[in-house]
């Protein structure tokens, strides 16, 4: 059972989908039976909010430190355009609610990632963007566990 869960807490700290998709990876490769939905969404969520604060402070180091290197700046920018890009309309127009918006939308490549290079590209609190993403996270894990393990009923 621990290393289940191991599994899908690496899967949902990866930039590979995060919880919105280790949660449904999760309930497809072990089932149901085993382990309680609370306990898998506590878990995938718990690996989703840990994002954030480490994503935002290896950011904030590398830009410092690796910022005069040719390539980084290439793909930091690159990735920098790419969350500016998806994430301007919505935070620029609602601010930190936008920000949870973004992430709260449970597809993959709108989740805690891009959301952390959103704060910190526009400059936002760092404290609140962490509650504007967390409660993000929440709403979208609740939905993908409960509203996903319900769809599959019927699967």
């Amino acid at each position: 059972m621990i290393s289940k869960l191991i599994h899908l807490f690496l899967l949902s700290i990866s930039p590979l989908g995060e919880a919105k998709v280790a949660i449904p990876v999760f309930f497809k490769v072990y089932g149901k039976e085993d382990i309680s939905i609370h306990i898998v969404l506590l878990v995938g969520l718990f690996g989703n909010l840990l994002i954030y604060p480490l994503f935002y402070k290896l950011i904030e180091i590398s830009n410092k430190r690796l910022l005069n290197n040719k390539v980084y700046k290439k793909y930091a920018t690159l990735l920098s355009i790419r969350a500016r890009k998806k994430t301007k309309t919505i935070v620029k127009k609602y601010g930190l609610w936008g920000l949870m918006i973004f992430v709260m939308i449970p597809i993959p490549f709108t989740g805690a990632y891009i959301g952390t290079i959103a704060a910190y590209i526009f400059k936002t609190d760092y404290k609140r963007s962490f509650y504007a993403i967390s409660i993000g996270l929440l709403i979208s894990c609740t939905i993908i566990a409960y509203g996903g393990n319900y769809l599959s009923t019927f699967w």
